[in-house]
């Protein structure tokens, strides 16, 4: 057994087919399945039930995968520790939920001043975004906070407000009784700061559409097809123009804490020590 064996696993656990983990990895499918085999062999126990549309783990599958996660990203976290310069350089993973309108501004004056780092931006919701920094797989995140969990260590960024938004220029709480809502999959923090307001008011919704895109969230309100609940500051430019309107969300459900989170335990490279010295930066207060 050797490291790339484990690898290999972690991508056939995560898809679930062969061929897809082999075209992932750029492997031959050959290779996938011999080295998938020989895993099995050396632990003397068969991790997948097999089908005719794919794998499955089994249950020892799914006790290899949590070994087989911890172990890569110790791996991971000791090249990054020996292999750090006190020049930013490499990669660095930073996850974001789509509606911070600050973040092109940030990203363009990092990535002027470190022209050697490797950015890469992966979007999501504030819930998955905290389970991928806890698991080794981002080296932060910009999510709604603020997080209380002992192993995450927060940097606020900025505060600013929600507000329901409409295709129409009135709009009642009764409005969510006869019109769909249209919201960010389970897990994104507006949602749930509407559906505690919602449950406080006794009030329930018509109906629920779950999209995982602003753009496509946004569009379909413009189009008359429902409402949605996001911060201020994403639909200004379109509110300025009379193309949606805005509504108050009341306390304590309006204030949001845009922070950045990092997991304590990590080693701060040097790229993501400059990543934060970034955001200490911006002004705290305003997401604009």
């Amino acid at each position: 057994m050797d490291l790339n064996d484990l690898r290999i696993f972690q991508m056939v656990a995560l898809h679930g087919s062969v061929s897809r983990a082999a075209e992932e990895l750029n492997y031959v499918q050959s290779n996938v399945t011999a080295r998938i085999k020989l895993l099995e062999k050396e632990l003397e126990t068969p991790m997948f039930y097999r089908h005719t549309r794919g794998m499955i783990l089994n249950t020892e599958g799914k006790r290899v995968l949590e070994y087989a996660n911890d172990i890569i990203a110790k791996y991971d976290e000791m090249k990054k520790v020996f292999q750090s310069s006190s020049t930013p350089s490499g990669i660095l993973d930073i996850g974001i939920v789509e509606t911070i309108m600050a973040l092109p501004n940030l990203l363009s004056s990092y990535l002027q001043t470190y022209p050697n780092v490797d950015l890469s931006l992966k979007a999501g919701v504030t819930e998955q975004l905290l389970q991928e920094v806890i698991d080794f797989k981002l080296d932060g995140a910009f999510v709604t906070g603020p997080i209380q969990h002992p192993m995450i260590e927060q940097y606020e960024v900025f505060q600013e407000e929600l507000v329901i938004v409409s295709k129409g220029e009135s709009f009642s709480l009764d409005d969510i009784s006869v019109k769909p809502l249209l919201l960010y999959n389970k897990g994104c923090s507006y949602r749930e700061r509407l559906e505690s307001w919602l449950k406080e008011e006794g009030i329930v919704p018509k109906k629920i559409m779950e999209f995982g895109t602003f753009d496509t969230i946004i569009g379909s309100v413009a189009a008359g097809i429902g409402l949605t609940i996001v911060p201020e500051s994403t639909v200004d430019y379109m509110s300025a123009q009379r193309k949606l309107y805005c509504h108050q969300v009341p306390d304590p459900y309006r204030e949001i804490t845009t922070v950045f989170i990092r997991r304590k335990d990590s080693h701060m490279t040097s790229s993501v020590q400059a990543f934060i010295a970034e955001i200490g930066k911006l002004e705290v207060g305003s997401a604009s």
